[in-house]
């Protein structure tokens, strides 16, 4: 009867650990690898967003690109118009915009399956990366915008501007509970029925759940927390441009499941970690054609570790 109990103990215990590192990181890093890291947690929150369709649901979506550039424009749009500036609004226009990206996608992309539906987010992506590329009176073309970071509020009790430390801390703490909201969620009866159709989509409707619907919020799910990876971008970087919403940015999100493992949450995490130390490394020492060890490193996980960094580390344990 305390066997089930062990493997979560040893889940939780190393979860703390995790967790008291990353808050331990502006104490202990300069100030660009404090920077770095706080990148690498922003991007893991991405393709946590992702993992949601790739590893739970088994729809591979090149249309993240979208839901996390329209974040960032949903971001500059606060920071621009609102006075004095505030954190929670920035954040809701974030995923107001993100999430009716979403819902447009999900509502025409889901009627698909397999490689039809990745095309069609694909196209998607690109639509949108045209549009902001092209309105320029509104979005400033492929300038950007730019803005000043808001403050950490709270309304009627404080105001303060985000220090380098402060604002570090935010991230761990937003993507922590991103995270124990996700893996929440994909626990849930929900997240089964989203397991149910990776495995076998024809039996799930067989058996009488409207697989549709669950697709549609599935999409709407990820898209949300993509968005919100997207403000927090922003937020940290004070800019927002195009090039964000560009298909290549969802490639790259696809590339740290497949590194990081996917259907895990933690697994997409670490493949982001993973692929931008890879690539920050290389690139000091081939400035010109640092992705081609890249992409000779990512072909032999492919071909030798197909389930990734945790299903590899999974393994090892086990032996």
């Amino acid at each position: 009867m305390t066997r089930p109990a062990r493997p979560a103990i040893g889940y939780w215990t190393g979860f703390a650990i995790v967790l008291a590192l990353l808050l331990a990181t502006p104490l202990v890093l300069p100030e660009f690898w404090q920077r770095f890291v706080t990148e690498i947690l922003i991007w893991g929150l991405l393709a946590m967003s992702s993992d949601i369709l790739i590893g739970y649901t088994g729809m591979v979506s090149f249309g993240h690109s979208a839901f996390f550039g329209l974040g960032m424009y949903g971001a500059a749009a606060a920071l621009l118009t609102i006075r004095p500036p505030s954190l929670w609004l920035t954040i809701i226009y974030g995923l107001v915009g993100a999430g009716l990206v979403a819902v447009f996608v999900a509502y025409f992309s889901t009627r698909l399956r397999d490689i039809y539906f990745a095309i069609t987010t694909l196209v998607f992506s690109q639509i949108f990366y045209v549009i902001i590329f092209t309105w320029t009176e509104v979005t400033g073309g492929e300038n950007g915008l730019t803005f000043r970071q808001p403050p950490f509020s709270i309304p009627g009790v404080l105001s303060v501007p985000f220090t380098r430390d402060g604002f570090h801390w935010f991230i761990v703490a937003v993507v922590t509970a991103s995270y124990l909201v996700l893996r929440r969620v994909m626990q849930s009866p929900f997240g089964k029925v989203l397991q149910a159709i990776r495995e076998n989509e024809p039996r799930t409707r067989a058996i009488g759940y409207h697989v549709e619907r669950y697709k549609i919020v599935a999409v709407m799910l990820s898209g949300l927390f993509a968005g919100l990876a997207g403000v927090l971008y922003a937020v940290q970087n004070k800019f927002t441009a195009p090039d964000f919403v560009f298909f290549l940015i969802s490639g790259e999100v696809v590339i740290f499941n497949v590194m990081g493992g996917m259907g895990t949450l933690v697994g997409p995490v670490a493949g982001a970690a993973f692929f931008l130390v890879l690539r920050e490394g290389l690139s000091r020492f081939w400035t010109e054609y640092y992705l081609i060890p890249v992409g000779l490193i990512f072909t032999a996980m492919v071909i030798f570790m197909p389930q990734g960094l945790l299903g590899f580390l999974k393994r090892r344990l086990n032996q």
